[in-house]
Formats: structure tokens, C-alpha cells, sequence
């Protein structure tokens, strides 16, 4: 058939779409054989692309076809195309020698055979040899005998005996002919000299002769020994022999020397040929002969190697690829026979997740027999050895690297469920707290990790009104200045998040703690310093060494060591006389009062704290040495003008007059717009006739006539939350020991002695109340008593 011709509709007879053959890739595979026929991907059909010749691809072997397979991919899929090749008569029958010639003696007897070369026709069936013709057939007659291969014996045999005298030589035309249409033929030129009478022929001792012979043997070994025997005397039974074989590859391969030895003179190779016909003949010198049949078994030895060719090949797969995944296909073939030709694959390494499986005769693929894991390993280097089962065996391998494509299946790893990061209050905003850092066992994009601050907040505002977190390096910012006074610490989520898709994400809990610095100075509590009155702390004179004056209370915001306070004496009127406690702020006597020491007393403490540096409060204590209060009202009337303690006392009461002035002319103001008023209002009143309804001014008593002054008095007591752990001092009303003086009053005596003698009453109210002093936050009581 020409180049082009169609075949057949292979996708017709495969039942597959045309759409599959494109999309899968389909080709041919032929292996490392000549590729005859192609495939046409666009219309499904095989296509010849070399011309066949049929007699050069099988020689004499019937049904002659050729073998392939089509292979498509994605899936792998494979079909055996078996293509069977049908003879035509394009050869015709010919002879080894174009002519033949003969030596026969007169005395030939009728039935005397002669050997005739055989024709070969290299096609097969009725296009083969099918017959011979000899002309004339006026002495000679064609005999042809069948062999045991199918093969037939020529012979030419004396029906009339031969007459040198008459005609000394004869020539006869041999023709072969086959049976195709049209019919060819082959002609051989047969001339015959007549000799003599030699009227014995030689004969072999066998008419077959059979031998077996291991391929690979070297040139010039004996393959075996023939022998014919000739009747006749003298030069009439020298025997020649020579191989007949018609077969030009037979005569190369083998050759028989004067002996009868058969001798081998080239390689065999049972791979190429497991069976030789020779075909021997034996003559004497008078030109009589005869045939034998040397019959040569090659033995196959395990010479050839497992021959591997890869069909298809993935280089890379995915790792979530399921069970039975086709990695590679590949095809083994070992020419070899029998055991020698058995061939086994194995994978030289059993903890791989691959096993090789047989899908058809020759036909092998690899698959995945377990799951895979990118994480545990990258890349598989496979080795497939392919053994058969010769003694001693024979093996070749196929390397093949197999790289694992990475899938998202790793969420980012944090090495904490919890971090804690500190930061020192007063930090600058934007500097970096806390690194986060998680890993991604994955590969590539899907490892690329994005830190995300999760939505929350924090007393009503968001948490990243507090800090920032970079989404490449983890770094936690801080968004403003912290506080430690305001907060201590907060707690927020932070997000990794994977570049898979879909992405792949876990949390974690940062908490960061604000350190405190020394940033507040401590804050006197007690005693109250106030710009408007003086609180005096009053110690009899019969007070005895270690008497409780008064404790300075005071506390720091600040916490630990920054809130660790203690109290100095600074400055005092009588050193001798005080001392003050270091760590509780007590203000005690340190020897006995006597009468020269000074009514008034005045001390300053100093309050520092522990933090580094330090910070410290200042507070003065005026202290009365008196036992009654007459003895010191006089004197502490002139703290107020200590220009040690107030040195802006004048621009003070040059301001207090202005006020009072200002105050003054508005009252003024205010007593007249209320008289105008109330004449306005009594003569509206008086000239409408209504009753008159008295008018009696807040605060005045017209039912019990005692008078118009409105009696009330002012009790201050402080108390604390912690009153209970704090040192009390009580009072009694007649021995009150707490001053309050008011240095711009101009009151006397007299109303001092009246507070006193309300305060001497056995029901006087302030009989039921106790005076804490107390180290924290105070709690103001006022009641007022009237009447």
C-alpha cells in the first residue's frame, strides 16, 4: 500500500470520541521497532507512513502482522493494535545459480536421480512456489519429494538411458513458477555432459542428520560429521561434498570441508533463528550424487538483557493524589526463551509508597499503594529493576525521579498558645513590643504566612487603637503611649494566615503587660493642706515619750517598688521634741513635754518614694503644746503671718479685700432692687383689696419667741473603707483636741466657749463619733445641728 493510505477508523472500531484522541495526546507506540503505520489524531485512522514489505519484516512466518500499542493520556489509557500484513505476489520464484551443469555417464541406468537446485520464493501461500517445469523431457523427467519442513525435494531422473556416441550434451530449461496472479517464474539452465560409465552414485549413511548447537558458539566449531559411501573403484568413488542449500544466509553461516565436516563459520543467534536446514549433497567423480539434510536445534543461552522502554512518565504529582494513581508506564521485553525470557519487576526500595503492578503481557505501570506526604518528603528517586529468570540472571534498570507537588493541607503553627510581652508605660508610639513567629510546613505560596490582628476591644475601643501588627514580619507596634496608672494589661488574638487556597489559619493570645515607671510622686492624704485654714494637732504637756501626735497618711499610684513610701523629718521648730516613723508616717514625741518647750510647733515631713529616680510630697503639720484652748488660740492666730511659710500673704489680702468689696456693693445693690420691689408689690396688694399675708424671713422662728438667730454647728469626721486596721483617736466633747482656726474670722472667746459648752452637754451628738486617721482615700461626714 502507498504512503497515505488509510488503514482503518481505529477511533470507530475503539468506540472513542475524536475529542479524546486530542485532549489525551493518543500516539502511536511501537517500542524500538520501525514505526509503519502512524495515527491521525484529527480523523482517528491508521495511516501508512512507510511502505511494508512483507518478506523483509517476517520472512517465511505466517500470519505475518505488526504489533503496537496506542497510548493516551490524562488518564493513561492503552490499547494493543495488532495489524496483520497480507502477501501479494511481488516476488518471483528464483535459484540460487542462474545455470546447473552435470556430468552423467552413459552408463547411467534408467531411474538414476539427479539433484536439482531448489527455487525460492519469498512470498508465501499461492503467491509462493507452487510447481516446476523441465523442458524437453525427451531422457530426463521431474520428480519433486516432499521433506518434513513442507519444503520439496527436486530431482531429475534418467526415464531413457543415455547414448555419449549420439549426443555428448543436453540442455534442459527448469522453470519454477508460483500462483499468484499474474503468475511469476524462475529459470534455471541445466546442461548435462555425457561420461562414461560410472554407474554407482554415492549414498549417505543418513538421509537426516540432526544436531544441536548452543548459539554463541565460536567460529570454526564442529557442528557435525556427515559420511556417503560410492560403490564404485578408483577415481569413480572419490567423493566430493558441498552444501546445497538454497539459502544464501545458510551457506554463510556454515561450510563442509572434504571430510564431511560440517564446520560453523559465522555467529548464530537463536534470537535470530532457532532452526538451520542445511541441505548437503555427496558426488564422485563420475558426476553421480546424493542428498542429505543436516537439521541444526539451536539452544538459547540467556544472552540478551530485559529490555525496558518507558511508555508514559509523570514527572510530578500531586500529594493528595488517591491509591492506584498510574505514575509510569513502561513496556519490558527480553528476547530470550522460555525461563530466560521470564522477566520480574521490582522497586529496589520497600518503603516508598509505589508498588509496580502488570497490566497485560510485557506491560508494566507503577502506582501509588499508600498516601503521600510533601512534608515528609519532596522527591522520590525510584529505581525499577527488571530481572528474568535465567541462570545466571540477567537484569536491567530504569531510573526515575519523582517530585511530590505540595498541597495546602498545613495550617500555620504558632510554638505558643499563649505569648506575654512587657512594655514600659511612657513608651514612645510605634515601638516595637513582641515578635510573633509561626511556621508552615508547606511549600512555596502555600507557606507564605500573613499575621492578622484580630477585631476586638478594649473598654469600648478598638484593639488596634493600641497596637499594629506588620503582616510579613510579625512585629507587634504599639499604637499609642501606655499608661500603666490607666491599664495594666490587655489580651488580644492575633491571625496567621497561610497563602494556600482556600488558606489555611490559626490563632493565638498575646497578653501585654504595661511596666510602671516612676511617673506619679506620692500624695499626701492627711493632713489636708489647705489655703484658707490651718488644722493644728494639739499634744497636752503631760504627753509621755512615745505619744501619738498625729500619722501622716499618703499614697503613690505607682505600684511595686515606685510605690514603697517613706517619711522624713525635713524641718521642725523643736527637733528634740519629734520624730516621725520611716515607714508608717507616725508622728511621735521622743521625750517628755515639758513647760519650756513652745505652744506653737511646726513640722515638715517629706514623703519619697522607692522608685529610681526618686519623687517626693512635702507636707507641714502644726502642732499646739497646749492642754486647754484658750492658752493657744493667741498663738496660732500668727501662723497665718509667717513670712517663712507665706510670702505671698499680701498680694492674698490685698485680693480678699477687693473681693469682699465687690461682694459688698452687690448686696447693696440686691437690699435696694428687693425693698423697690416689695413697696411695688404691698402697693399693688393695698389697691386690689386682697388679704395680707405676713411675711416672716427664712430661717426666723415667730412660734416659740426665743429669738432670731439661727443656731447651727458644723462637725466634720473622716472615715476610710479600711477604718477598722487604721489608729483611732477618741474624743470626748469636753476634751475636744482638734483645732479648726480660721485666721480671717473675727470672732472671740465667747463663741469659742459656746461651741465648748454645747459640746460639754451630756446629749451633745459628737458623744457617739469617733476621730479616725486613716492611710488611704477619706470620707467627709457633715452634719449640722440646729437649734
Amino acid at each position: 500500500m502507498a504512503k497515505g493510505s488509510i488503514v482503518g477508523n481505529i477511533a470507530q472500531d475503539l468506540g472513542i470520541d475524536l475529542q479524546r484522541f486530542k485532549s489525551g495526546k493518543a500516539r502511536i507506540y511501537t517500542g524500538d521497532r520501525v514505526e509503519y503505520i502512524e495515527l491521525s489524531r484529527e480523523r482517528g485512522v491508521l495511516i501508512i507512513k512507510e511502505r511494508i514489505d512483507r518478506e523483509s519484516l517476517c520472512g517465511q512466518s505466517t500470519p505475518c502482522a505488526l504489533h503496537f500499542q496506542i497510548i493516551l493520556e490524562k488518564p493513561i489509557e492503552m490499547f494493543r493494535i495488532t495489524v496483520e500484513i497480507t502477501d501479494i505476489n511481488d516476488n518471483s520464484p528464483s535459484f540460487k545459480n542462474s545455470e546447473k551443469r552435470f556430468e552423467i555417464s552413459e552408463s547411467a541406468v534408467t531411474g538414476s536421480k539427479f539433484v536439482l537446485d531448489r527455487a525460492v520464493d519469498a512470498d508465501i501461500g499461492l503467491n509462493g512456489l507452487q510447481g516446476y517445469r523441465l523442458k524437453p523431457t525427451d531422457n530426463f523427467s521431474l520428480k519433486l519429494q516432499n521433506q518434513p519442513d513442507g519444503n520439496r525435494k527436486v530431482e531429475m531422473v534418467l526415464q531413457k538411458p543415455l547414448d555419449r556416441e549420439r549426443q555428448e550434451g543436453i540442455s534442459l530449461m527448469l522453470t519454477a513458477v508460483d500462483g499468484g496472479e499474474p503468475q511469476r517464474s524462475g529459470t534455471v539452465q541445466i546442461d548435462i555432459t555425457v561420461l562414461d560409465a560410472n554407474d554407482n552414485a554415492p549414498i549417505f549413511t543418513q538421509s537426516v542428520y540432526k544436531v544441536k548447537l548452543t548459539e554463541n558458539s565460536v567460529k570454526g566449531t564442529i557442528v557435525t560429521r556427515v559420511s556417503a559411501t560410492d560403490s564404485d573403484k578408483g577415481t569413480n568413488s572419490d567423493i566430493s561434498y558441498s552444501i546445497s542449500t538454497a539459502m544464501d544466509s545458510d551457506s554463510d553461516t556454515f561450510y563442509i570441508n572434504e571430510n564431511g565436516e560440517v564446520i560453523l563459520n559465522g555467529e548464530i543467534d537463536f534470537e535470530r533463528a532457532s532452526i538451520y536446514q542445511i541441505d548437503i549433497e555427496a558426488n564422485d567423480s563420475g558426476g553421480l550424487s546424493d542428498s542429505s539434510k543436516i537439521i541444526v536445534d539451536v539452544i538459547d543461552v540467556n544472552d540478551n538483557v530485559p529490555i525496558i522502554g518507558v511508555i508514559s512518565n509523570s514527572n510530578s504529582i500531586p500529594e493528595d493524589s488517591p491509591a492506584n494513581t498510574v505514575i509510569v508506564m513502561f513496556t519490558v521485553h527480553d528476547p530470550d526463551s522460555e525461563n530466560n525470557g521470564k522477566v520480574k519487576c521490582q522497586i529496589n526500595n520497600n518503603n516508598i509508597p509505589f508498588t509496580i503492578k502488570t497490566t497485560s503481557s510485557g506491560f508494566y505501570s507503577m502506582v501509588t499503594d499508600s498516601e503521600l506526604d510533601r512534608e515528609g518528603a519532596v522527591e522520590y528517586s525510584i529505581i525499577v529493576i527488571c530481572s528474568d529468570e535465567g541462570v545466571p540472571s540477567l537484569s536491567s534498570s530504569v531510573h526515575f525521579i519523582i517530585q511530590i507537588a505540595d498541597i495546602n493541607d498545613n495550617p500555620p503553627v504558632f510554638e505558643m498558645s499563649l505569648y506575654e510581652a512587657s512594655i514600659v508605660e511612657n513608651n514612645s508610639p510605634g515601638q516595637s513590643i513582641f515578635v510573633l513567629k509561626a511556621s508552615d510546613l508547606d511549600w512555596n505560596q502555600n507557606a507564605r504566612i500573613a499575621y492578622i490582628l484580630e477585631d476586638s476591644s478594649l473598654n469600648g475601643v478598638p484593639i488596634s487603637s493600641y497596637v499594629s501588627i506588620s503582616a510579613d514580619s510579625g512585629v507587634i507596634h504599639a499604637v499609642r503611649s501606655f499608661d500603666y496608672e490607666q491599664i495594666k494589661d490587655f489580651q488580644f488574638c492575633v491571625k496567621a494566615q497561610d497563602g494556600g487556597s482556600p488558606p489555611l489559619s490559626s490563632n493565638v493570645s498575646v497578653k501585654i503587660l504595661i511596666q510602671d515607671q516612676n511617673d506619679n510622686a506620692p500624695q499626701v492624704l492627711y493632713p489636708v493642706q489647705t489655703g484658707g485654714s490651718l488644722v493644728a494637732e494639739m499634744v497636752p504637756r503631760s504627753a509621755d515619750v512615745g505619744y501619738l501626735v498625729t500619722k501622716v497618711v499618703a499614697v503613690d499610684v505607682d505600684s511595686g517598688q515606685n510605690a514603697w513610701l517613706s517619711y522624713k523629718l525635713q524641718k521642725a521648730t523643736d527637733r528634740a521634741l519629734f520624730e516621725v516613723g520611716l515607714q508608717n508616717g507616725e508622728i511621735r514625741t521622743i521625750r517628755q513635754v515639758t513647760d519650756k518647750d513652745a505652744v506653737k510647733q511646726r513640722l515638715t515631713v517629706i514623703v519619697e518614694d522607692n522608685g529610681q529616680p526618686s519623687r517626693s510630697a512635702t507636707v507641714i503639720v502644726n502642732v499646739a503644746v497646749a492642754d486647754s484652748f484658750p492658752e493657744v488660740l493667741s498663738e496660732f492666730t500668727d501662723f497665718t503671718h509667717d513670712k517663712e511659710y507665706n510670702d505671698n500673704l499680701t498680694f492674698y489680702l490685698v485680693l480678699a479685700l477687693a473681693v469682699v468689696s465687690f461682694l459688698f456693693i452687690m448686696c447693696l445693690v440686691v437690699i435696694i432692687s428687693v425693698k423697690i420691689y416689695r413697696w411695688r408689690q404691698s402697693r399693688i396688694l393695698y389697691h386690689s383689696n386682697l388679704p395680707v399675708i405676713p411675711y416672716y424671713p427664712p430661717r426666723y422662728s415667730d412660734t416659740l419667741g426665743t429669738g432670731t438667730l439661727q443656731h447651727v454647728y458644723n462637725y466634720e469626721v473622716c472615715r476610710t473603707t479600711d477604718s477598722r486596721k487604721s489608729d483611732c483617736k477618741f474624743g470626748r466633747a469636753g476634751s475636744q483636741n482638734v483645732l479648726i482656726m480660721d485666721p480671717s474670722s473675727t470672732g472671740t472667746m465667747q463663741r469659742i466657749q459656746s461651741e465648748k459648752s454645747i459640746l460639754d452637754e451630756p446629749d451633745s451628738p459628737l458623744e457617739d463619733f469617733e476621730l479616725f486617721r486613716l492611710p488611704s482615700s477619706t470620707i467627709k461626714i457633715y452634719m449640722t445641728f440646729s437649734g
